[in-house]
Parts: C-alpha cells; sequence; structure tokens
C-alpha cells in the first residue's frame, strides 16, 4: 500500500531521505555541539547532494570522534591523513581543514563564555522563522539572516559557510521552518518552535 503522507517533494522516496525529512529536518536544535556537528556537516555538502553526506554521517561520526569538538580541535597531520585515507567519509583536505579549524574556534568561543547555540540563534532572534510556503513553491536560498550569519561566522574564521550552505543548515536545524504548508511536518514543526 503506498504511503499516503503528503511530505516536501525534495525528500523523494529514498528511505533514508524520507526518514530525515520526518524526524530531523526543520525540528529545532540548540545543543551547541549538535549545532556545530551540522554546520560542519553541511560543509562538507558543499558541491555535492545532502543524501550524499545522509549516507556517510554515521561513518563521518565514527572518523571525527563524534564530532567531539575537543578532540577534533587537537587534530594534527597524522589525523588529517588518516581521514584522507578514509573511504566513509567526504576526503576533502580543505572540508577536514575547515572542521579542525572550526572545532578549534568552536572552543575559543567556549573558553570566552559565549555560547555557541545562543549566538546562532540570535541571528533568527531566538526563535524559529516560520514560513507559509506552497510545497511546489521554489524556497529562497539565501536570506538576509543566512547572510548575517555567514558573514560573522566568516569573520570569526569558519570557512565552508557562505549564505547558501548557512541557509541549508537554518533550515535543517530549524531556525527556519521551510516544511510546505501542505507537509504534514509543517505544523508539528510550528508546534516545536512555540516558546
Amino acid at each position: 500500500m503506498p504511503d499516503s503522507i503528503h511530505r516536501c517533494a525534495w525528500c523523494g522516496t529514498d528511505p533514508l531521505y524520507v526518514a530525515y525529512h520526518d524526524e530531523e529536518w526543520g525540528v529545532p536544535e540548540y545543543d551547541a555541539r549538535a549545532l556545530w556537528e551540522k554546520l560542519v556537516l553541511d560543509g562538507f555538502q558543499a558541491g555535492l547532494a545532502w543524501i550524499t553526506i545522509l549516507r556517510k554521517r554515521e561513518g563521518m561520526r565514527d572518523a571525527f570522534d563524534g564530532f567531539d569538538p575537543e578532540k577534533v580541535a587537537a587534530y594534527g597531520e597524522a589525523d588529517i591523513e588518516r581521514l584522507l585515507g578514509d573511504a566513509r567519509i567526504i576526503r576533502s583536505r580543505a572540508k577536514i581543514n575547515a572542521a579542525i579549524k572550526g572545532a578549534r574556534i568552536w572552543l575559543e568561543m567556549c573558553d570566552n563564555g559565549e555560547d555557541f547555540s545562543g549566538w546562532l540563534w540570535s541571528f533568527v532572534g531566538g526563535r524559529p522563522i516560520q514560513n507559509s510556503w506552497a510545497d511546489s513553491a521554489a524556497r529562497p536560498v539565501a536570506t538576509p539572516e543566512s547572510e548575517a550569519m555567514a558573514k560573522a561566522l566568516k569573520k570569526r574564521g569558519f570557512t565552508f559557510c557562505g549564505p547558501v550552505i548557512v541557509y541549508a543548515f537554518m533550515q535543517a536545524v530549524g531556525m527556519v521552518n521551510d516544511h510546505g504548508v501542505e507537509c504534514f511536518r509543517h505544523r508539528q514543526v510550528r508546534a516545536m518552535g512555540r516558546p
């Protein structure tokens, strides 16, 4: 019997993509470490399809020590070479270096008493932006908020975080609800964003 639930069209029928859509995409995330992991994964996506990242995510979590910023920040050349030889991940030296640099910046922010989560959420006023797109309507690829966040991330030294990548990140972590109004998740995700 075919699934009769209406979903955003972008997730297609791949079970991994459908599960990501149904369980994760758009759910507000406030944990600072989890936000950093998702930002890193979105950076690794640059130039690739998100399904590629989903298929490699567990291998990447394992290869990057569970995306523990303290461990990743301590990576040296031997770790970079290990990662470059690991077929479970996206083997890009530039993206690996960006993850290591990002972990160091994340730790520096913590050491300075800055809350990474609070800082990121400040770009949307601390609460999710609730959009009301028709499922067939095109979503923007960047917004003034994603442009401001990207600029601020780059100023701090993060890389692979342009406005388009940042907007995808904002959608993924629920800073913006871009589920179509006909999608069964739209109302559910909207309810999660209430104070």
